[in-house]
């Protein structure tokens, strides 16, 4: 009998959704994810409605290197731009609760959107996203004609936050970002994947465990752990 995480990985090769719960002693929160290159307008509708949370596209840190994608955190702390605009020296990230760095990167919105924030252009953002970082890295294209091509789509900001991996994924960070990619490799997919954070009905909190649980076997959505993927990739190692 196949195990909970062989069923997460097919289904993921499959391009159907997995729920992975990061830890107990993390952010305590269970994502709802598909794979970027799988998104249509009724998979943003259902992480939208079911999810409540922020939706986000992980990627690898490979994509990021690709396109040349800085995170925020760093552009935020830039000297440059905090001796020009001081509310950024004000705003600095040196207080999270849960880890030491913020892996957003830039917002996108696809060239061919309107406002950007429908299911239909999320979907189109999303979907094209990952089919460029996909068809650029099979035809091992350079990071100078990958920006070329990603700025003859997309512009910033938009719709569609953007988080990157941390160099050395899990092994330096076992955040959502790194568990959503994670996930997509093992599937075999580019490590690009679209989710939102599951939320109690009223968004007070985290949905507890056990209704993700209850959600995951209502509709049929293999559920992980963190530690589920972080033993299989330590066992490869």
């Amino acid at each position: 009998m196949a195990s909970i995480l062989e069923k997460a990985i097919a289904a993921f090769a499959a391009g159907k959704p997995v729920m992975i719960f990061d830890s107990a002693f993390r952010e305590r929160e269970t994502d709802l994810l598909w794979p970027a290159t799988a998104a249509t307008p009724e998979v943003m509708r259902r992480l939208r409605r079911d999810c409540g949370g922020l939706l986000f596209l992980a990627i690898g840190n490979e994509v990021g290197e690709l396109f040349g994608l800085p995170w925020l955190q760093d552009i935020h702390a830039h000297k440059a731009l905090v001796a020009e605009y001081p509310v950024l020296g004000q705003l600095i990230t040196d207080d999270l609760q849960y880890d030491t760095r913020s892996a957003f990167t830039l917002s996108l919105n696809h060239r061919e959107t309107y406002t950007g924030i429908t299911d239909k252009d999320r979907s189109l953002t999303t979907r094209r996203f990952g089919e460029l970082a996909r068809d650029l890295m099979k035809g091992g294209f350079g990071s100078d004609a990958a920006v070329t091509a990603l700025g003859s789509e997309f512009r910033t900001p938009g719709h569609i936050p953007v988080c990157r991996e941390s160099p050395g994924g899990l092994k330096t960070r076992q955040g959502h970002t790194e568990l959503a990619v994670a996930i997509a490799r093992l599937a075999g997919r580019t490590p690009c994947t679209i989710g939102a954070e599951m939320l109690e009905p009223d968004g007070d909190g985290a949905l507890s465990v056990d209704e993700a649980r209850r959600y995951a076997a209502r509709y049929g959505v293999p559920m992980i752990t963190g530690s589920d993927i972080t033993g299989v990739m330590d066992a490869k190692d």
